[in-house]
């Protein structure tokens, strides 16, 4: 991918991220020198087999990285190469903190988050209210999945700019469930279905081509419109 001064984004291996729990498989795409942010992004489900490389979490890289920021993915605890073992997603907050603190202290910037899945409901529990992060992105944001409730008690304390998006026909976080949800959160909030789409942005019957580029392209106007990108 070329970044937007024209330079090519590389693809870096980071040996450097440890948890509590140890070592964090991470990947991070180089942005342009003169960034004004970095960015996180946060794989679904690891027993469902969710990693850092899922397709929603690919796409919404290369939105972050198209702006000219550094990307930050990373497997959690017990997932791919990363030590440790899966937590129900309470350690895995740990390791959201622990790569935000990476970012802060090797790109010192302040940090965007995305999401998808069980990674939006462990990340924005990890970044809500915290000082270093600027603005949260939940894509297919949970409710139910799998006999699994996701709960969102501390969305009140989100007082950072936050954008909701989903598929119109997400099994495990219908419209009325997930819009349910964000009535807890505070402005600025913003809420996009994607029509005929499924949970991973994938197309369904009555309109079976895919919707990642409708994800990437609301992600894109979102960012440039709240925080100034190009």
């Amino acid at each position: 991918m070329t970044l937007p001064n024209g330079t090519p984004s590389q693809i870096r291996s980071i040996d450097n991220l440890y948890g509590p729990d140890g070592k964090l498989e991470a990947v991070l795409n180089t942005g342009r020198d003169d960034a004004p942010y970095s960015a996180l992004v946060c794989h679904p489900y690891p027993p469902a087999g969710g990693t850092m490389h899922n397709k929603v979490v690919y796409n919404a890289m290369k939105v972050f990285s198209s702006l000219g920021l550094p990307v930050l993915r990373f497997n959690f605890r017990g997932t791919g190469l990363s030590e440790g073992v899966f937590d129900n997603g309470h350690g895995e907050q740990n390791d959201v903190r622990a790569a935000l603190s990476w970012l802060e202290h090797n790109l010192k910037r302040p940090i965007l988050f995305a999401g998808f899945s069980f990674g939006s409901h462990v990340g924005l529990r990890a970044c809500c209210g915290d000082v270093r992060v600027k603005g949260l992105i939940g894509l297919g944001l949970p409710v139910h999945a799998d006999g699994r409730d996701y709960t969102y008690g501390f969305l009140p304390k989100c007082i950072e700019p936050k954008l909701f998006l989903s598929g119109d026909h997400d099994p495990f976080g219908s419209r009325a469930a997930v819009e349910a949800v964000l009535e807890q959160a505070p402005a600025p909030k913003q809420m996009v279905w994607v029509e005929g789409a499924d949970h991973f942005f994938q197309g369904v019957p009555g309109s079976p081509a895919p919707k990642l580029d409708v994800m990437r392209r609301e992600m894109d106007m979102w960012l440039r419109s709240e925080f100034g990108l190009s």
